[in-house]
C-alpha cells in the first residue's frame, strides 16, 4: 500500500472547502479566529530576542573624610568613636540590667524562684559561650600561626 494513495491533498482541500461553504452561524468568525491564533502563535515563536549584556558598573568612591588626613587625626577620630561606642554599650548594659531586675521582681511577686533560674541561665550561657569559642577556633584557627603545632 502506497503512502500517496492514502493521503490525497486534493480531496482533503475540497472537503474543507465544502465544509466552509455550508451555512453555519459564526463560521467566518471561527475561521478568522483559528487563522489568527495559528499565525499569532507562529509569529510569537519566530521573533528573535537578543539579550545585550549589561554595561560594566562604574565604581564611584565616596569619602566623608578630608583628603590628606594625618595619622594623628585618624587616631584621634578612632579614639572618639571608640569612646562613643563604649558609652553606648554601657548605657545598653544598664538598660538590660534594669530589665532583668524588673523581670526578677515580677518573678518574685508571682512566686517563681528567680535565683535558681538566674544561676541555671548563667551556667547555660557559659556553656554556650565556650561551645561558640571552640567552634570559632576550629573554623578559623585564629590562635595558630604557620609554625605552630595543632593542640
Amino acid at each position: 500500500m502506497r503512502m500517496v494513495s492514502r493521503f490525497n491533498v486534493k480531496s482533503g482541500a475540497s472537503d474543507l472547502w465544502e465544509y466552509i461553504r455550508e451555512p453555519r452561524p459564526y463560521r467566518w468568525t471561527f475561521l478568522f479566529m483559528s487563522f489568527a491564533l495559528t499565525f499569532g502563535l507562529l509569529w510569537s515563536f519566530m521573533q528573535e530576542s537578543v539579550f545585550v549584556p549589561p554595561d560594566k558598573p562604574r565604581v564611584v568612591f565616596i569619602s566623608t573624610f578630608a583628603e590628606g588626613r594625618s595619622d594623628e587625626e585618624i587616631r584621634r577620630t578612632n579614639l572618639e568613636n571608640q569612646k562613643r561606642k563604649d558609652a553606648r554599650e554601657a548605657e545598653l548594659a544598664k538598660l538590660r540590667e534594669k530589665k532583668v531586675d524588673a523581670y526578677k521582681a515580677l518573678g518574685r511577686a508571682t512566686g517563681v524562684d528567680v535565683d535558681s533560674m538566674a544561676a541555671q541561665a548563667k551556667v547555660d550561657n557559659a556553656r554556650e559561650a565556650a561551645a561558640a569559642e571552640a567552634r570559632q577556633k576550629e573554623l578559623y584557627q585564629a590562635s595558630r600561626t604557620v609554625g605552630d603545632k595543632p593542640e
